[in-house]
């Protein structure tokens, strides 16, 4: 962690007395407020390269969230978070990340900041930006308001905090869960085994909000030993543009359980409705489940597998009724405490052609990617 400390030396000549010489004199430093010792500088840069077997016409990997762009290199982020910690009752602080870069920003800006009326986002991107206060109830009841990401699934938004096993998303990731929200939440520990989050937002990725209908969010954390954590999420509320009758909901869930130094297993499952989606008077479904694993072999290498399905009867999400499967193989090497270097091999199936090869379709998407990421 880097702190920002500003301080501003001032040199003041000395005024020469009779025949004494000239002499230079200094003043103390400018005092630093104790606010700004307590801020910190982090970031996190993301760079890759992917492609496609089948040489798609278009040039884009079908179904991908980050990765969309084949045959080229990217830079899909470089983000910094400068941020003053709360830890304790009456704590306050402050959370802001900016994001940059060719693929993270298209996806995670949020309707109404960083993405234009007709739904185009750009380079730039603000994906948490929140102040937070410890209210002096019981062990410390945290208040956030602003902008932050989702508390949904397994996968997460990469950053110097934390990033996935996997260069590429899920399915899951991508399809059946929002990214990020703009309201307010409150977080309470109830033990060292037992936590829980409510929150009340505008909806899925909306800095603005489409309706007059506000969104709920709740999550259950439990750790029944130390090495097991389940996380039960869950979500509802009108999403659509001026529609306040329909609602959408979404139940989510997460169990990570690290079985050793070297051994860790997850898995998530999805299952999400929403009136009217696709015809007026029926509710599309779609739903989903994610098995991660982990392994350190040797040394700085390592290796995440993942495989996945995810089933869109209805084209709710996807834009297309099929039912999905992919695996993913990541080997992994940490050059340095900050710098990772992986890469993916992935094939994504369908049940329809919904895939590019050449200008034609097939079932069938094999790819590989390679990334590197810095951390400080």
């Amino acid at each position: 962690m880097r702190r920002i400390v500003f301080v501003v030396l001032l040199t003041m000549p000395a005024p020469v007395l009779g025949i004494a010489a000239a002499g230079a004199q200094s003043a103390d430093p400018i005092a630093v407020p104790a606010w700004v010792r307590e801020v910190t500088l982090n970031g996190l840069l993301s760079t890759s390269y992917s492609y496609n077997f089948n040489r798609p016409a278009s040039g884009t990997n079908q179904y991908r969230v980050f990765d969309v762009n084949e045959n080229t290199f990217a830079l899909d982020e470089f983000e910094l978070v400068v941020q003053k910690v709360v830890a304790k009752p009456r704590d306050t602080g402050f959370r802001v990340d900016v994001t940059i870069g060719s693929s993270v920003p298209h996806v995670t800006a949020s309707a109404g900041l960083f993405r234009d009326e007709t739904g185009k986002a750009g380079d730039l991107d603000v994906h948490q930006a929140f102040a937070s206060w410890v209210a002096p109830l019981g062990s410390g009841l945290r208040v956030d308001v602003g902008k932050f990401v989702t508390h949904h699934g397994y996968e997460v938004i990469d950053g110097y905090d934390g990033w996935n096993d996997n260069a590429s998303r899920s399915f899951l990731f991508g399809y059946a869960i929002p990214f990020a929200h703009v309201g307010v939440r409150g977080s309470y520990t109830f033990s060292s085994r037992l936590a829980g989050m409510v929150m009340l937002v505008n909806g899925w990725d909306v800095a603005v909000d489409n309706n007059d209908s506000k969104s709920v969010g709740a999550q259950l954390a439990w750790t029944p030993a130390a090495p097991l954590a389940v996380f039960l999420n869950g979500m509802y509320g009108p999403e659509r543009t001026n529609n306040d009758s329909d609602p959408r909901s979404l139940v989510d869930l997460v169990a990570i359980w690290k079985t050793t130094d070297r051994l860790t297993l997850g898995v998530n499952a999805d299952y999400g409705e929403e009136e009217g989606a696709v015809l007026a008077g029926e509710t599309a479904t779609w739903s989903g489940v994610a098995g991660y694993v982990r392994t350190a072999v040797a040394g700085p290498l390592s290796v995440a597998l993942r495989g996945e399905y995810f089933a869109d009867p209805d084209g709710a999400r996807t834009g297309l009724a099929q039912f999905l499967a992919e695996g993913t193989l990541t080997p992994e090497v940490r050059v340095s405490p900050r710098l990772l270097l992986r890469s993916d091999i992935r094939v994504d199936r369908s049940n329809r052609d919904a895939s590019e090869k050449g200008s034609g379709l097939l079932t069938r998407q094999p790819t590989i990617s390679f990334e590197a990421i810095y951390a400080f």
